[in-house]
């Protein structure tokens, strides 16, 4: 990953006459890295790339009267940087080591410093073969999981169709929209650069105007940051709540005693249950990143607020309610006081300090 970084997004704020990378001069990232139900580890990627606008301000240059050259210059762009067929195989003659391996498995040809018809020939080659295998798109079962079966349409998750077509990028002249080119609709989106670079199944896309960008920032911007929970964290975590347990309270009875020892080994079977691929020892082994970004930032404890503000919201509305009508007095405070006790012990929270110490985490509130 820091190789893709530093080599293909060229990204090196120190040096600011660099000519930028396949993507154009990037001024921030931000990746995470996912392990798949299989095991095999992969990356998504926010990429901001300087001079980009905002959906808004590209949506009011396009269709704007003296719009004409900047959407022929951003659709020019986007048709040169974004692939939606397989690269075509001009020389069946021609061989490869990936005419012969698996594409994936073996080094794409020499790069020539001066280019010439026998390297372009070579690329091309190993080109097609890499888009061909790594980027389209076979139906399995796993592309219906979701479908409900008739009289819903059968259709793919991944919304990868062989009717989905489309000649070429525009941008419709009353609402901005921007329809992207695509050539195959069974092929995934791609940079030809990129993927013979890290010679893999990759996914691009441009997050440009209309209401489908807002749709697609808010899926990627959810997607990768997501977390997963760590086993040692996780460990920690159950052996806090454990202690929050433990203490015997003299109303308890058996039955309930019984059932705390039963969610107790439920937990602790579901962690020491977990799988972990090769991939993902290694990663941790090595101290690989979990995540790669341009920036640093701190910590916001987003929970701790919102729960701050659902409890003085059910504080504001128990006095209203209060003053509104002296006969629901008791049912009020009732509530208020349920809603509190819920805020105070609604979850473990734990940090792991400079010498691996666990600790459970005061109030984050009080901090801000």
């Amino acid at each position: 990953m820091k190789a893709f970084i530093s080599a293909i997004l060229a990204y090196n704020p120190s040096v600011s006459s660099s000519n930028g990378g396949v993507l154009g001069h990037v001024n921030a990232y931000y990746g995470c890295v996912e392990a798949q139900g299989r095991g095999s580890l992969h990356c998504h990627m926010l990429i901001w790339v300087e001079g980009g606008l905002n959906p808004d301000e590209i949506k009011k240059r396009v269709l704007s009267d003296d719009g004409c050259s900047f959407r022929e210059r951003l659709i020019a762009f986007l048709d040169d940087t974004i692939s939606s067929s397989v690269v075509p195989d001009c020389h069946s003659d021609v061989h490869v080591q990936s005419s012969q391996f698996h594409p994936c498995s073996v080094r794409g040809p020499p790069i020539s410093i001066e280019r010439n018809v026998a390297s372009d020939t070579l690329m091309q080659k190993d080109l097609h073969l890499l888009s061909k295998t790594c980027q389209t798109h076979k139906h399995t079962s796993t592309c219906y999981k979701y479908w409900r079966g008739p009289p819903e349409p059968r259709s793919c998750r991944f919304e990868l169709e062989q009717s989905n077509v489309n000649a070429f990028t525009y941008f419709d002249s009353e609402t901005g929209e921007l329809n992207l080119r695509k050539l195959d609709g069974l092929v995934n989106d791609f940079n030809e650069t990129i993927l013979a670079a890290v010679r893999c199944n990759m996914d691009i896309k441009f997050i440009g105007s209309g209401a489908s960008a807002k749709a697609v920032m808010y899926y990627i911007t959810d997607y990768i940051t997501k977390s997963q929970l760590k086993a040692h964290v996780a460990y920690a975590a159950l052996e806090l709540a454990v202690k929050r347990l433990e203490p015997t309270v003299e109303e308890d009875d058996p039955l309930t005693v019984k059932a705390k020892k039963l969610l107790q080994r439920c937990a602790y079977s579901m962690i020491s249950q977990q799988e972990l691929s090769a991939q993902q020892v290694a990663s941790y082994l090595l101290d690989f990143g979990d995540h790669y970004t341009s920036h640093s930032f701190n910590n916001l404890y987003w929970t701790t607020f919102e729960r701050h503000i659902n409890i003085g919201d059910a504080l504001s509305e128990s006095a209203d309610s209060l003053i509104d009508d002296a006969s629901t007095d008791e049912c009020s405070q009732a509530i208020t006081e349920s809603n509190i006790d819920f805020g105070e012990n609604d979850e473990v929270s734990v940090s792991i300090s400079a010498d691996q110490v666990v600790r459970e985490l005061p109030g984050q509130l009080a901090d801000y």
